[in-house]
């Protein structure tokens, strides 16, 4: 049985995977590879209001043709090192 910790990680991870644009899925899909399962739960929250963004925003504020809002620059900082590394 999966506990709802596992369940939501589960969920993020595939939240992520499957964006609509094939550029975020990767990116996304790579940075949630990495950081999803040593996230705080606060930090699971933030992710999960991130991936309710629009794919196209998100593609820019990674890419860094514009800034991210204030509450998601250290996180898009954090995606951007995983698209760029």
């Amino acid at each position: 049985m999966t506990s709802p910790a596992e369940a939501r990680l589960k969920r993020l991870k595939m939240r992520s995977m499957r964006r609509g644009i094939r550029e975020m899925d990767l990116i996304l899909t790579a940075y949630a590879d990495h950081n999803l399962a040593k996230m705080t739960d606060s930090a699971l929250n933030d992710y999960e209001a991130l991936l309710h963004e629009n794919d196209h925003d998100l593609y820019q504020w990674v890419t860094g043709q514009t800034d991210a809002p204030k509450r998601y620059q250290s996180m898009i900082k954090e995606i951007s090192g995983v698209f760029q590394g």
